[in-house]
């Protein structure tokens, strides 16, 4: 079946899941085990501006975060490396 936008009259939540990553699920759906809502409904155009607004990197949480962490000890060896 091929809908076209104007035929959606679906609502669709924005979900987020631990990771930081965006989705949308259908207002007429459970939200899957690992997502939760962050409080944003609509059609599925305004979720996807929506997503497209917030989720500014892409990188999973968990990749940042251990970026992140090698940065700082990078930086702290090379401070400790000028003393």
């Amino acid at each position: 079946m091929n809908w076209s936008k104007e035929e959606d009259q679906t609502t669709y939540r924005v979900v987020v899941n631990k990771e930081n990553q965006y989705s949308i699920w259908s207002d007429l759906k459970e939200i899957p085990d690992g997502w939760q809502t962050v409080g944003k409904a609509g059609n599925k155009e305004a979720c996807l501006t929506y997503i497209k607004e917030v989720w500014t990197d892409m990188r999973p949480l968990s990749l940042r975060s251990q970026m992140s962490a090698a940065g700082k000890s990078e930086t702290a060896a090379r401070a400790a490396g000028q003393r």
